[in-house]
Order: C-alpha cells, then sequence, then structure tokens
C-alpha cells in the first residue's frame, strides 16, 4: 500500500501510534503465557525497535499491567491486569456472540452455548435455545475441562505447560467414556487441533452429546468457546456437520473481536 509523505493511517483513523503498539506489546506478553518472554522477543513479535519496545515496556511495568522478572529479565501479566480483567463483565464478549449462537440454533435446531475459562474448569456465560426443544440450561454452570467437548476444545489451543498443569491432577472419570488418561486425552488434543472441533460423546452426562470450537485471538491463544450440545440421538451421526459449523461460528466471533 502507498502512503502519502506525512500520512500516517494511524492517525488518520484517530487512533494513537504509541498506544497500539504499547496494546500490541500487552497482548504479546499475555500470549506468552506463565513463563513470560524478554523484551527482545516481544519487540521482534510486535515489529518494534527494541528501544522503542522497552519504553513502552517499561511503562506498562510502572502501571502494574505487567511485571519483569529481576532473575530472567521476562515480561508476565502484571496485577493490576488481572485485577482489571477480574473486574470487567463479560458483557462485550456476550453481545459479540449472542447473534452467533442464535445463528448456531437456528440453523441446528440445537442449543448453543459460549464458555469462557475460569478457574480450574469453564463456565457457560450464554446460551440460545430452540424454543420447540426441552433441555436443561447450563448458563453459568462451570464444567471439567477433560469431560466435555468445550473443554476439549479449549485445552487443544493451550500451551503444553498449561495443559500438564491442568492434568496433573487425577482427571475424574464421570461416564464410562470421560477421558481419563493423560495420554489418550493428549493424543485427542492433537487430533482436535486437525480437524478444529472437538466432541464429547456422554463424558459429562451419559446423554448429552456436545461439538466445540474455540475462538482463538492473533497470537492463537482461545480466549472463548462456541459450542452446540443435545441429546445423543440427534448427536451421534451429525459430528463432522456440527463441527464445520461451530469452527465457522469461532471464526465469526474471534473477527468481531479486536486484538
Amino acid at each position: 500500500m502507498l502512503v502519502a509523505p506525512g500520512h500516517n493511517p494511524t492517525e488518520a483513523s484517530g487512533r494513537v501510534q504509541a498506544v497500539d503498539r504499547a496494546v500490541a506489546l500487552l497482548h504479546a506478553v499475555v500470549a506468552s503465557g506463565s513463563e513470560g518472554r524478554a523484551g527482545p522477543e516481544l519487540a521482534a513479535d510486535c515489529g518494534l525497535n527494541r528501544a522503542t519496545a522497552w519504553r513502552l515496556l517499561a511503562t506498562l511495568e510502572h502501571h502494574g499491567l505487567i511485571e519483569r522478572n529481576r532473575g530472567t529479565n521476562r515480561y508476565a501479566v502484571g496485577f493490576a491486569l488481572t485485577r482489571l480483567s477480574s473486574a470487567g463483565a463479560p458483557d462485550a464478549l456476550v453481545r459479540q456472540a449472542h447473534p452467533v449462537l442464535a445463528a448456531l440454533s437456528q440453523q441446528t435446531g440445537e442449543t448453543a452455548s459460549l464458555a469462557v475459562a475460569q478457574h480450574a474448569g469453564l463456565t457457560y456465560i450464554d446460551e440460545v435455545a430452540p424454543s420447540t426443544v426441552l433441555t436443561a440450561r447450563w448458563l453459568g454452570r462451570q464444567v471439567p475441562v477433560h469431560a466435555t467437548s468445550a473443554g476439549k476444545a479449549l485445552l487443544a489451543w493451550l500451551p503444553d505447560e498449561e495443559v500438564s498443569a491442568i492434568c496433573s491432577a487425577p482427571l475424574v472419570g464421570y461416564t464410562p467414556t470421560t477421558r481419563t488418561d493423560e495420554q489418550r486425552l493428549r493424543r485427542e488434543l492433537a487430533t482436535i487441533r486437525e480437524r478444529g472441533y472437538g466432541i464429547s460423546a456422554g463424558e459429562l452426562e451419559t446423554e448429552v452429546y456436545g461439538v466445540a470450537a474455540a475462538a482463538l485471538d492473533r497470537y492463537g491463544r482461545p480466549f472463548a468457546v462456541v459450542c452446540l450440545w443435545g441429546p445423543a440421538e440427534r448427536f451421534a451421526d451429525r459430528f463432522a456437520e456440527l463441527g464445520s459449523l461451530v469452527c465457522d461460528g469461532a471464526d465469526r466471533l474471534a473477527e468481531a473481536i479486536p486484538g
């Protein structure tokens, strides 16, 4: 794209370039996980020279949004960012996702839900169910990540160290089909990454089947999961069809959420 001399596309859009760069660095730090990353790596990821990145990182650190490990010089998420995140309700995410869920429910005749990671499990924060279908409501319910399609779709895209931390505790068996062996679960996670969606065939509740896909941010990290679920007799032969639809829904949600 050709740019006229003296013309800055960021300024023309009303955005502030320094803030754009700081936000990009903040996203990169968040994506680095608990171990964090060094300043030069973050600068390279964001296309910034080291001096500019260092000043922006120092400013973010001053405000407590990130923390630098003095021993390793790696940056990780700071307490202030954690506090801001926990204080924010998921209203904005729900507003963006609700039309996607409504379209999925109408198209399939099944219940569509939105889930996010919370504490040691996954919590459903929105759902749309057809008026003609009698179904138990999962809204507000927290479920284990290894025993649901939504949980496994989330696990598939988490860094290996986070998966290891989650799987370090014994995997509880809720039904005869629950994955309780870590290696078998990891093989399934690899399959999910290949095809794009996770499935559950009665792994939390015997008669409840589900299919789910994770919405990923620009760094490939999952921030929410779109899922469809219902009784076994309506899902058993539709995993591929429904899986394609939840993948499309997750992609639409990812496009609608900046960052």
